[in-house]
């Protein structure tokens, strides 16, 4: 039976999802932690993906020059070949991307909604992954820049991308460290993350509203109205957490929040051996 989700819950979660998702901590991990330990339930995957329309609104406004201009860029191109400069570039590494996640997004679904969100396993990965932190920051060079960026890395940060179907790993944190892995700067690995996201996180959000209102599997059931709600908090906090972001990483090792990855992993595990709360 499928619990009603309450208006102090959707909002708790809108504002968790705003905080989380552009760092390298995972929104969707610290959703399910969020919703278990404060509610003794899953939100279920349907309401973080449609809350994370709210932040990806968040990247359009924030990135709106930058956006307006690689698809003017990008349908110019498509014409003329004198055209075809750096932001014609980025618009087709953006699209071929994108493929993998959304060909594995589709395929795998019902495991992504299902057992993907055992607590074990969001721990687990919360620490692994925050090893990847470090040996991208250890070997990364950090020499090129957003005006250096090729169709490789589009294609390998893209295929990073598909790791965060997993909650726990961090979509901004997989496709960041593939970026730092490939010799780019920290800034420039974010900003390509943040486009690199539009397509996929806004398709998968607009596909599980539905869902999110009327659950036909784990998750709690929600209004429109909620759903609405939350999303807006999630635009307004995830607006917030970019700024912020772009400028800490500018200065900051990706350490910094590996090592709170870890610090979480092993306290949900705490609470998972004790019998606090459920792993599923």
């Amino acid at each position: 039976m499928t619990d009603t989700m309450t208006w102090t819950q959707s909002i708790v979660l809108g504002a968790i999802q705003g905080l989380t998702e552009f760092l390298p901590i995972s929104s969707s991990g610290h959703l399910r932690i969020a919703s278990e330990l404060m509610f003794g339930q899953d939100a279920g995957a349907s309401f973080t993906a449609v809350t994370q329309l709210g932040t990806e609104a968040a990247v359009l406004v924030f990135f709106a020059r930058d956006i307006v201009r690689i698809v003017i860029a990008w349908f110019r191109g498509l014409f003329d070949r004198t055209e075809r400069g750096l932001d014609y570039r980025i618009g087709w590494y953006v699209i071929l991307a994108t493929i993998p996640i959304g060909l594995l997004g589709y395929l795998l679904k019902d495991e992504i909604r299902t057992a993907a969100r055992n607590l074990w396993l969001v721990a687990t990965v919360l620490i692994l992954f925050s090893g990847v932190f470090w040996l991208a920051e250890k070997y990364g060079t950090r020499r090129r820049s957003m005006d250096q960026l090729t169709l490789r890395d589009g294609l390998v940060m893209g295929l990073a991308q598909c790791l965060a179907l997993v909650p726990g790993v961090s979509r901004s944190g997989a496709t960041a460290s593939a970026g730092l892995f490939l010799g780019l700067e920290r800034e420039a690995a974010f900003r390509f993350s943040f486009l690199l996201a539009i397509p996929a996180v806004t398709a998968s959000g607009l596909f599980s509203i539905p869902d999110a209102i009327n659950p036909t599997g784990d998750g709690m059931e929600s209004t429109g109205a909620q759903l609405i709600v939350a999303t807006v908090v999630a635009f307004i906090l995830g607006y917030a957490s970019i700024a912020w972001l772009l400028k800490f990483v500018g200065n900051h090792s990706m350490n910094w929040f590996g090592a709170y990855r870890v610090i979480l992993g092993l306290t949900v595990m705490g609470l998972l051996a004790g019998g606090v709360i459920s792993a599923t």
